[in-house]
């Protein structure tokens, strides 16, 4: 007969325990692996083709998650709506992400297709089931002031609550006021589209017919938002690999892979061991950006104000119309304020990377913006003296360049925006005009026109806070 069981038989050891748990992370670590994980976005990219397919729309990707579930060659667009402003109790309709450019695709095609997806245990992200709702309702009360029947709110009923309905409704007035006080060009804007929006939502358990939305399109343009991933209600490793949301939190397990290099190499990266794949995408990301150096475009956002990337520095500064233009280089590297001026038309500002170069923004813009104001002041004096009116200033232009070419070179068009120009016009202030009526409903409006103009744009708060506190502060 075998003796009873002691407790230390019963109880594991503290080395037992500490044995169990590293074999669950292990588990757990393998089950989220990277081959996993581009598995489970290939899965999930082919049931975003098929809404597209069967719904006859076009595809545009809610950034940044939503481009890994769509081919580059089939994405109409980007969107940036963001989670944070669906969020319970936080519900806002962002007036810096305006998202403007998204009429045109919706009006063209009769609606679209927002794709996005979230993490395990949620059903759907804040950014499809509030923020975009918000942001229907409000356009519609916008741009059909006398279409009622558009201006209510319209949300998921299986993920919104009627409490939390009622919530964000009783807040559309305050962010219709707000989208209003940016003064955008309701009638260009209404141009864009024939009927109001109304948003529907598309999850891998629903069936997909073509009436989905055909009901819908008889009165209002369909915005559907598409949530590519599959709902796990217990964890990955019952699964079998599968993993919710995968191409969400890149910069915990991409090792820098983006969604055009994972596009572009699906079938090398699939097929590759997995203790392999950090070597080959470090070595994909290596040629990538050695292959990407290719003349940057420039963007105008604003009367004789262009933003891009460094690449485009050199096509710039030898234009054959380079006496017009004026050109600011924000490199990633930190350089003394003695240095910045290269030339008449060309300054580089050595303001370092990240969080730090946003921070060093502030202190640098009293001299772009004085630098700026001398390149636009020439002509113009020079028409006062002679006298001809001519307007010989009329093809001043100056061209922002930053590292990504949609932070601090947007952060500076801003400033120079409000601080150069009286109007949306490019009407060039006098100099003792230059630090006035700069507030911050002003300065929202010109970040409108910016954002509105270029949508990919992506000026980061500590950039904006920089160029506020520059602008407001100024006379202190």
């Amino acid at each position: 007969m075998m003796p009873a069981p002691t407790l230390a038989d019963i109880v594991f050891s503290e080395q037992a325990n500490h044995n169990f748990s590293k074999i669950l992370g292990d588990l757990k670590k393998s089950n989220l692996s990277i081959t996993n994980r581009l598995k489970s976005i290939q899965h999930d990219a082919a049931f975003v083709q098929e809404v597209a397919d069967v719904l006859g729309l076009p595809l545009v990707a809610n950034e940044r998650c939503g481009s890994w579930y769509i081919d580059p060659q089939l994405k109409r667009s980007s969107a940036y709506f963001k989670s944070t402003d669906g969020h319970t109790g936080q519900w806002k309709f962002s007036t810096r992400r305006l998202n403007f450019h998204l009429l045109e695709v919706i009006g063209q095609n009769d609606g679209c297709i927002i794709v996005d997806s979230t993490r395990r245990g949620k059903r759907m992200p804040d950014a499809l089931s509030k923020t975009i709702p918000i942001w229907c309702t409000v356009l519609n009360q916008a741009l059909f002031p006398s279409h009622p029947q558009s201006h209510t709110l319209h949300v998921p009923p299986t993920v919104v609550s009627s409490s939390e309905h009622s919530q964000m409704a009783s807040r559309l007035p305050f962010f219709l006021s707000s989208l209003l006080a940016l003064e955008p060009d309701i009638p260009s804007l209404r141009q864009h589209i024939q009927k109001p929006l109304r948003p529907l939502w598309v999850t891998p358990d629903d069936e997909l017919t073509p009436e989905m939305v055909d009901e819908i399109k008889v009165s209002f343009h369909p915005v559907v938002c598409c949530i590519s991933s599959r709902r796990v209600v217990g964890t990955e490793m019952s699964e079998e690999g599968y993993i919710q949301g995968a191409g969400d939190d890149t910069e915990n397990w991409a090792h820098g892979l983006t969604a055009p290099l994972f596009w572009a190499n699906q079938r090398q990266l699939l097929g590759t061991p997995e203790g392999d794949l950090p070597g080959l995408i470090e070595m994909l990301v290596a040629n990538s950006e050695a292959g990407g150096q290719a003349v940057g475009e420039l963007k105008r956002v604003a009367p004789r104000l262009l933003v891009g990337a460094l690449s485009a520095e050199e096509k710039a500064l030898t234009s054959s119309s380079q006496e017009n233009i004026c050109v600011v280089s924000l490199v990633p590297k930190t350089t003394e304020k003695e240095t910045w001026e290269k030339s008449k038309r060309h300054m580089e500002v050595g303001l370092g990377k990240s969080k730090t170069a946003s921070r060093f923004l502030r202190e640098a813009l009293p001299s772009i913006c004085d630098f700026v104001s001398r390149f636009l002041q020439e002509c113009a004096d020079a028409d006062a003296e002679m006298g001809t009116g001519t307007g010989k200033d009329a093809n001043k232009e100056i061209v922002l360049l930053c590292e990504s070419g949609r932070d601090l070179s947007v952060g500076v068009a801003l400033a120079l925006y409000c601080w150069c120009f009286v109007d949306s016009a490019g009407t060039i202030r006098t100099a003792t005009d230059q630090g006035q009526n700069h507030n911050k409903a002003s300065i929202r409006v010109k970040l409108g026109h910016i954002m509105t103009a270029f949508p990919d744009a992506n000026p980061s708060r500590s950039t904006l806070q920089s160029v506020n506190s520059f602008l407001m502060d100024w006379r202190n």
